[in-house]
């Protein structure tokens, strides 16, 4: 048998620009995963209350799905790989303020400036992989972007803990200089640069600014709330400036020559569900793992690598199923897993509410794991057919804008849930614990302190003074207090699973024009 060396070296090429466009985002989602397990360090560390907590995610995520929103726009006019190796210069610079501050503000600043990075990162590393495999490979190659991206978000809470344990958290930012790197090389030496021929000249710059002050403005509103109050004049304004910039911002992108996001793309039935599907279950999902880390740790007693530890097994069901979906979406469609997934996640969001306070580590096979198992399932059944189908709807000039704006959509899920049910969880908590026996029958000082405190949720002090029952008992009320809030998360996140399962038996073609 003779080998063609031509056909080997374009497949060679293949798997090094699959490299070169998985390597980078997968920086972004390790960090994104690592520093949830790493959160209640950085809290102590910095003496963050449980806002700027909030704060640390949320700006980086606002950041994120602005940019990811323009450079789909910026990419196909300036050329992807050269908006992704820009990205990387700037999530890696970020990355080396993050591992060096002493601040929170300074942190929650780089965050966003990590935001932007790593907007661009995403959206351009999708669009190359969408423009440069040809259609009867799109599905495999999305699928193989997908499950990578997913097992580099696995590993993020195992060496995110591990370092977190070892007194090293900063590590887990610093790590990118040296990633981001080696990224860069592989772009330029095995990528290919690849536009939009067809792009119009102009950017839309005025829906790019309207779409990302609605997201801070709303942002603002959901996680500043519950500090300043909602009927504070800053916090009403935000609001009230949210809602409408909205319909302005659809009647702007109606009315353009250039618009970024051209809304006959929402003819497609399949494009606009798989994007309400995005809403929904990307919103879900990283609520839950944005508070379940924090309440094995600090309430379950669970040490950050065990943490990161739990949830392997979702992370390799969620990459080994997802390997499977390509063949599941070829012959069937994305319809079928859209459906299912969904529901798997949803019962397994039931399973996480059951929880109690007492379930720590020592019982982790009996209460823990069938949970982590079945997410991770759902999660592997759910999220490459998502992308498929998301990309395979529109025409492959429109890649690097239906790009932007699904992982937009998916950002934009992602801050807003965060920030309402974030909110619902310090209101909840703060009520919990002011209105429990043991808190009332204080004396008014220890009970103002406990007040001011409760900002912290469970890294809430006490008062000193206290007898050693007292102490006890209160802190067994800190407990049962932010694990009652977390279990409404898990609850409300259940329902959003369940609505998007139910809802992609209408909004999701059976067959997409893959070849």
């Amino acid at each position: 048998m003779v080998l063609n060396r031509s056909a080997i070296g374009e497949r060679q090429r293949d798997y090094w620009v699959l490299f070169a466009t998985i390597l980078a985002p997968s920086m972004v989602f390790m960090v994104s995963t690592a520093l949830s397990v790493a959160l209640p360090a950085i809290q102590r560390d910095l003496h963050a209350d449980g806002t700027e907590i909030i704060w640390i995610v949320n700006a980086y995520l606002l950041l994120q799905a602005a940019f990811i929103f323009i450079s789909g726009s910026l990419g196909d006019h300036y050329g992807r790989r050269r908006v992704y190796i820009i990205g990387i210069v700037i999530f890696s610079l970020a990355s080396f303020v993050c591992g060096t501050t002493q601040s929170t503000s300074v942190l929650i600043l780089a965050r966003a400036a990590q935001g932007m990075g790593s907007g661009m990162m995403i959206t351009c590393s999708l669009a190359i992989v969408a423009a440069y495999f040809a259609h009867h490979r799109r599905s495999w190659s999305i699928s193989v972007w997908s499950a990578f991206t997913m097992l580099a978000s696995g590993t993020g809470p195992i060496l995110g803990g591990w370092l977190t344990e070892i007194g090293q958290w900063r590590l887990i930012f610093l790590i990118n200089l040296a990633l981001g790197a080696f990224a860069i090389i592989v772009l330029l030496r095995y990528v290919p640069e690849s536009y939009d021929d067809e792009a119009p000249q102009e950017l839309d710059i005025s829906g790019t600014l309207l779409s990302t002050l609605a997201l801070l403005l709303a942002g603002f509103f959901f996680i500043e709330g519950p500090r300043r109050g909602f009927d504070d004049n800053i916090v009403m304004l935000s609001g009230v400036l949210a809602v409408f910039i909205l319909p302005f911002f659809i009647w702007i992108e109606g009315h353009s020559d250039h618009p970024m996001l051209p809304l006959n793309l929402f003819r497609s039935r399949t494009f606009a569900g798989a994007n309400t599907l995005t809403l929904l279950l990307y919103g879900a999902t990283n609520s839950a793992l944005f508070f379940l880390p924090l309440g094995l740790i600090q309430v379950q007693g669970y040490s950050e690598s065990a943490v990161g530890l739990a949830m392997l097994p979702m992370t390799g069901l969620m990459v080994g199923v997802s390997f499977l979906m390509s063949r599941v979406v070829d012959r069937f469609g994305p319809r079928l897993p859209l459906i299912c997934g969904p529901l798997v996640i949803g019962y397994a969001l039931l399973l996480f509410s059951l929880l109690e306070v007492s379930h720590g580590q020592d019982t982790y096979v009996q209460t823990l794991l069938p949970a982590m198992c079945m997410f991770g399932a759902g999660m592997g059944i759910t999220l490459a057919p998502l992308t498929t189908a998301v990309m395979a709807s529109v025409d492959e000039h429109y890649a690097g804008m239906a790009s932007g704006f699904n992982n937009t959509v998916s950002r934009s899920a992602q801050i807003l849930a965060i920030a309402i049910i974030g909110s619902l969880v310090i209101f909840v908590f703060q009520n919990a614990l002011l209105g429990a026996p043991a808190v009332a029958a204080l004396p008014d000082e220890a009970r103002a302190y406990i007040a001011a405190e409760a900002a912290m949720l469970a890294e809430a002090t006490l008062p000193e003074g206290l007898e050693p029952e007292q102490y006890t008992e209160l802190r067994e009320v800190i407990r049962q207090s932010f694990f009652s809030s977390i279990r409404i998360v898990m609850l409300i996140s259940a329902g959003l699973s369940f609505v998007a399962g139910a809802l992609a038996i209408r909004l999701i073609e059976s067959e997409l024009p893959l070849e």
